[in-house]
């Protein structure tokens, strides 16, 4: 069901998943194919902060704030899960893997590349400063907007 506290949470998620995929696009190697990375981060953040965030409310602000900070950190796995997916279907078309299993298992060995580079302090802030703001104000829009 559509609240004030949901839409609240899923464009604040979706601003902070798209700022922290600006700052993390620079820590990747040079060459490296980034279309559509912002704004699969903001994706992201929009379902996890309309999913995962919009849900809370009703707590106290304490609890949202760590209600926020994990949906800030749901929103950096969900996009490094997709994007990894992504990068392993391209690095598939091009004959890189040696079967199906080593596909997949090649999805995790890169979200264990780029988490190393996710290590920031940017970056870090962003989630967490993000995840701390969108929190509150998503539980004072659903205390305001009730």
């Amino acid at each position: 069901m559509p609240t004030a506290a949901r839409l609240v949470a899923a464009t604040i998620f979706a601003l902070v998943g798209y700022f922290a995929a600006l700052t993390y696009i620079p820590t990747l190697p040079d060459g490296t194919q980034v279309a559509w990375l912002e704004e699969s981060a903001a994706i992201a953040g929009f379902l996890c902060g309309w999913l995962i965030m919009g849900r809370q409310t009703g707590n106290s602000v304490m609890a949202a704030f760590g209600n926020g900070i994990s949906t800030g950190v749901a929103v950096v796995f969900w996009t490094a899960l997709g994007w990894s997916i992504y990068e392993m279907v391209v690095r598939s078309t091009k004959m890189m893997y040696d079967g199906p299993m080593d596909a997949v298992l090649g999805v995790f060995d890169l979200m264990v590349q780029y988490g190393r580079l996710m290590l920031s302090a940017e970056f870090i802030g962003i989630v967490v400063v993000g995840g701390l703001i969108g929190g509150v104000l998503t539980e004072l829009a659903g205390r305001r907007w009730a």
